[in-house]
């Protein structure tokens, strides 16, 4: 027997399954006057009628009855072999969206760790700065937009990430950064006192909403008890990384998240003068859709993070040791 066309049946299907042809338009993404079409086709091919028309509704006839159940099923299995096959074609190969500072200071850094542990996996990284919570104004529109279309994300927000699985990383902080020079100069940094000084630094970002809630030179000043600086003195750049740069470069104190700039301070470009840190608020969470669990490749990587992550040194604020000018001890 020659098979009708597969457009025509998979509009009856659709239709017969809803009862509806609008709502069979609307799943196929086409008209209802298609819908209409497919299905008289089908009718003709048949030589059978497989809908009574009656006013505002449909309803299925006997021999449509009969069809329905196992061409659902055929369009079910069918979708499923697709599936196989796009599983099969893209095993080993992960999409891992992050915010462009994450990638740069953070997670590069650290994949050739993860390819010689993995040499399989084929990373994908998608920087994307729509990743920040507060760059994001449509948070509710499902979990695709939550992983910006990636199969693994790396959030930074308030782990409210409805049905997806969020694993905490680290949660952000930021304390005074600068060169080392700056230590040891004719002013040295011993006590938050000595930064007026200094050139404080600032950084703005072009989304106002980005800074609500992050801690500044003004906030920062005031928990550690120093009056009367000038907190709006310095240059302002628009982007951390940019204003961290400056720090490198001797330009003035930073206030800034160690935790990206941890290559800087472990080469010595960076030094920590004080240690006492203020909270962002926010925090670095790995997101993903409960059925990508089953995924081999994610799971390796979501294991590999968790334990980079968990073994960061500047991941715990309360771990910090501030960077002292040489001969100096303030233990006692």
């Amino acid at each position: 027997m020659r098979l009708p066309p597969l457009n025509a049946l998979r509009a009856f299907e659709a239709a017969a399954r809803h009862a509806s042809v609008h709502k069979a338009a609307q799943e196929l993404h086409v008209t209802p006057a298609a819908i209409s079409h497919q299905i008289k086709a089908l009718e003709e091919h048949l030589g059978i009628a497989l809908f009574k028309r009656l006013p505002r509704r449909i309803e299925l006839t006997p021999a449509a009855e009969a069809c329905l159940p196992k061409l659902t099923a055929a369009f079910v299995q069918m979708a499923d072999a697709v599936a196989a096959a796009q599983h099969l074609a893209n095993a080993g190969r992960l999409m891992v969206g992050v915010s462009p500072v994450f990638a740069a200071k953070w997670l590069i850094p650290r994949l050739g760790s993860f390819r010689d542990q993995n040499p399989d996996i084929d990373l994908r990284i998608s920087a994307r700065q729509t990743l920040i919570d507060r760059t994001h104004g449509d948070l509710d529109q499902g979990s695709r937009n939550l992983l910006e279309n990636g199969d693994v994300a790396i959030r930074f927000g308030d782990g409210d990430y409805g049905e997806l699985i969020a694993h905490k990383l680290f949660a952000s902080y930021l304390l005074p950064m600068c060169s080392p020079r700056l230590i040891e100069g004719s002013q040295p940094l011993r006590t938050p006192e000595d930064l007026r000084h200094h050139t404080l630094l600032h950084y703005e970002n072009d989304v106002a909403m980005m800074d609500v809630g992050r801690p500044n030179w003004a906030s920062w000043l005031k928990a550690a008890g120093v009056k009367g600086i000038n907190t709006r003195r310095g240059p302002t750049f628009n982007d951390m990384m940019l204003a961290t740069q400056a720090a490198v470069d001797g330009l003035g104190v930073v206030l800034a998240a160690p935790l990206m700039a941890r290559e800087d301070i472990a080469a010595g470009r960076l030094v920590v003068p004080f240690s006492l840190s203020l909270p962002t608020g926010a925090s670095y969470y790995l997101v993903y859709t409960a059925e990508r669990e089953r995924d081999a490749s994610l799971r390796a990587f979501r294991d590999w993070i968790i334990d980079e992550a968990r073994r960061d040194p500047w991941a715990d604020p309360d771990r910090v040791q501030p960077t002292l000018p040489r001969g100096e001890d303030r233990s006692g």
